[in-house]
């Protein structure tokens, strides 16, 4: 049978709501609090960049000489490590949302595995750094970096204990909440996308 298409409303008449014709209404993941959050925190560091922008334009050529004894590719492999932890986790996310709870929590800990293999490269690389007289003293370079990176870093340390916060959820039938799982999930992509900017501030930008 030909289907006929329906002619459309006469001018100014008034148009259905999404949910009325079938559409799903638009979802803002997890708890508001946390977007606030994630606000707040972009503009720090948005004020944290502009202040290292700002110093790195003063001195040009002694943050171009330090920036020379970082390693790129430890800097990218963290990246990459930080990103494939976000896949991860948005696969959670996708897992918890149709009720795969066996699959979301294997993703969580795939997530966790990632961010202790980059907890691990960054410590390596602190290490190396030092072990060749590089420091927080040595110049504003480094003052820079060990700042950035050692926020970061704190960052996902408490990461961490969210990530154990949505297994826990995940494990008790009684417990889930996938509201909770999102809040947990958007914190975790703010820690990932601040990383890309610090790659980007500390070893790209010439």
């Amino acid at each position: 049978m030909t289907e006929i298409a329906e002619a459309g409303p006469p001018p100014g008449a008034d148009r259905q709501p999404a949910e009325a014709a079938g559409k799903p209404a638009r979802h803002i993941p997890g708890q508001p609090d946390m977007w606030v959050l994630v606000l707040f925190e972009a503009l720090v560091f948005t004020a944290y960049f502009a202040v290292y922008l700002y110093h790195r334009s003063a001195y040009s050529g002694l943050f171009l000489r330090s920036q020379a004894s970082l390693s790129p590719w430890l800097g990218t492999l963290d990246t990459l490590l930080l990103l494939t932890s976000s896949m991860f986790m948005l696969r959670c996310v996708q897992a918890a949302r149709a009720g795969a709870f066996r699959s979301a929590m294997a993703n969580a800990h795939l997530t966790g595995a990632m961010g202790a293999a980059f907890l691990a490269s960054k410590i390596t690389e602190w290490f190396l750094l030092v072990h060749g007289g590089h420091t927080f003293t040595s110049n504003q370079f480094f003052m820079y970096y060990f700042f950035l990176t050692g926020i970061h870093l704190l960052h996902l340390l408490i990461g961490f204990i969210i990530l154990g916060v949505i297994i826990y959820q995940l494990r008790g039938p009684r417990r889930r909440s996938l509201e909770l799982v999102e809040t947990c999930a958007t914190y975790w992509h703010t820690v990932d996308l601040l990383w890309v900017l610090i790659f980007s501030l500390l070893y790209v930008v010439r």
